[in-house]
């Protein structure tokens, strides 16, 4: 096998930035204070089944600090762990691009003023990027390179609905061409073992973003957090969560279908262990990921193992 990213068997988020930007980049977590169209009412009240009441920024910062701020206080509680001085402003609770230009504007504006801020990462819906909203983005990343986190999750309509994501995927389709038009880097949200989905339905999902033109993949263990409807679901009805043993095979399945140059950003998660419901195992992180580059390893396992160019998985 020939690798390409280092020691790890697939191509890290790590590694791409020690390539491109020549070090690492630590990840400042940003409260741009917006909400949710899944919960204002909009779409919906109650967000996606699966989402905290922190709207999955609950490692992010009060909003009712600015910017400048956040991006201080997030600096020296990483000090502690990176010698570095380079970053990402990662605007990462609830919806942010659900607010005016002006605002949208004023807050990145102020994340990318920092020095030592590299790249500006914003998570978002994909049925929140207006033209206007993508004219802004296009504008930033003139300044400085700007990265859009789509929260997908799955390519599977019933699971959708399921999870009350609130969109069809041909809205997602949409936005990866408006980006991409743009010039702006796509980061695809999935998540592993949703409820009824089978390994193979998890692969479909991925082998649709082979086929789109998306830069970098997230893979999301799920989390069952409490005070979530998924919780509730959980306790009523308890469905299959994966054992780290379990885990770890589906891991190796999915990192080998999928396309060499997608950047990993993400094989796992660890969601705050005050609200962990399920499964407790993942709340180790290093532990998980120490195990996942063993089991690759001992496995002879590698990102695209499986993947052929020119013909569907």
């Amino acid at each position: 096998m020939a690798v390409y990213w280092g020691e790890k068997r697939y191509h890290s988020l790590d590694y791409h930035l020690r390539n491109t930007y020549g070090e690492k980049l630590y990840r400042l977590s940003l409260n741009g204070g917006m909400t949710c169209p899944n919960r204002d009412g909009s779409i919906g009240e109650r967000g996606c089944i699966f989402c905290s009441q922190g709207g999955s920024g609950d490692f992010a910062a009060a909003s009712c600090l600015d910017i400048p701020e956040q991006i201080r206080q997030a600096k020296a509680q990483v000090a502690r762990k990176y010698r570095g001085n380079s970053y990402i402003a990662y605007f990462q609770a609830y919806t942010n691009t659900y607010a005016s230009p002006a605002y949208l504007k004023e807050i990145f504006s102020q994340a990318i003023a920092c020095p030592e801020v590299r790249i500006l990462a914003i998570a978002t819906r994909p049925d929140c990027l207006p033209p206007e909203v993508i004219r802004l983005l296009k504008e930033l990343n003139q300044i400085k390179p700007v990265w859009v986190e789509l929260g997908l999750q799955t390519i599977h309509e019933e699971t959708a609905r399921f999870i009350r994501r609130g969109y069809p995927l041909p809205v997602f389709d949409r936005a990866v061409t408006d980006l991409r038009a743009a010039g702006i880097e796509v980061i695809v949200h999935t998540i592993l073992a949703l409820p009824g989905e089978t390994p193979e339905m998890m692969l479909d999902t991925l082998n649709y973003l082979n086929q789109a033109d998306v830069q970098g993949l997230k893979l999301q263990l799920l989390h069952v957090l409490k005070g979530t409807d998924l919780a509730a679901v959980y306790e009523a009805r308890p469905f299959w969560i994966p054992t780290l043993e379990e885990y770890l095979e589906l891991l190796g399945l999915c990192i080998c279908h999928i396309r060499p140059d997608m950047v990993i950003h993400r094989l796992t998660g660890d969601g705050p262990k005050s609200l962990l419901m399920a499964p407790s195992w993942s709340g180790d992180k290093r532990r998980v990921l120490n195990q996942i580059q063993a089991y690759f390893k001992q496995n002879d396992l590698w990102q695209g193992k499986e993947f052929s160019y020119g013909r569907k998985l």
